[in-house]
């Protein structure tokens, strides 16, 4: 009987240990050498409501921070026109944006507003003119925010608009869903040498000293970078061959 406990014991074991590799090995995706991994991509943006126009930037935080307020991701942005407007929620249909407008109207959060639809974003129409017209739009809307002050958190006139804010900003306003920290925007990206940069991928820096990522900007081509520097300043463009930024320099990513 000693011997037979012993037997069995040991097929116990080995049928054990059989089905902990198994279970292991089905959790990694096994990868033939040389074969191309898929790039990663970002969610794009559904419908998204678009309220204010203000000249004066303080205007348009008080709102974003009264949307902010109602549990509503909201961001305010520079238009084409020069004037300050604010973009809030990710919808799934027009209708469903609509119907939110116009409860927050009529509970007097917001007055006018217009439903942005995913076809009016340069994503949709990259299918069209192909990703160097993307790229474009999105070194624009960067470019829009040139002189904005920097206001930390992007959520008042006196905390407000911080780097990744920017970043998360100008990337939904091409209809890309960018996350909202520079550390979780760095994870999200494909990792790209510096010499391989094109326009509107990210460039990400260490700024305080602990921790891998804490500063990144938007690249616009010719060694550039439109980023928001610090608390008292506007947002501006620097160089990635400043003694500064190129000491601190941690990677870039792509998300296109």
């Amino acid at each position: 009987m000693g011997k037979m406990k012993k037997i069995v014991l040991g097929i116990l074991i080995l049928t054990v240990v059989v089905l902990l590799l198994q279970a292991c090995t089905s959790r990694v995706k096994q990868v033939r050498p040389g074969t191309r991994l898929p790039k990663r991509q970002l969610a794009v943006m559904g419908y998204t409501i678009q309220v204010g126009a203000f000249a004066n930037v303080d205007n348009a935080v008080r709102l974003t921070e009264k949307l902010k307020n109602q549990n509503l991701d909201a961001t305010y942005f520079k238009a084409g026109d020069g004037l300050f407007k604010v973009r809030f929620g990710n919808f799934s249909s027009k209708e469903q944006a609509r119907r939110r407008a116009l409860n927050l109207r009529q509970s007097g959060v917001i007055e006018d507003f217009y439903i942005v639809r995913p076809e009016e974003y340069a994503v949709s129409k990259r299918r069209q003119y192909g990703d160097e017209y993307l790229r474009k739009s999105m070194v624009n809307s960067a470019r829009d925010f040139i002189g904005v002050p920097y206001l930390w958190g992007g959520i008042s006139a006196e905390t407000g608009f911080d780097c990744s804010g920017l970043t998360m900003t100008v990337y939904q306003l091409n209809e890309l869903d960018l996350p909202r920290h520079s550390a979780t925007q760095y994870d999200a990206g494909e990792p790209i040498d510096k010499n391989d940069l094109q326009k509107g991928d990210l460039v990400f820096f260490k700024t305080r000293g602990r921790g891998i990522v804490s500063h990144v900007g938007i690249y616009i081509g010719a060694g550039r970078f439109i980023h928001a520097p610090s608390r008292g300043t506007n947002i501006r463009i620097d160089s990635l061959s400043d003694e500064y930024y190129a000491a601190r320099y941690v990677g870039s990513r792509n998300y296109l």
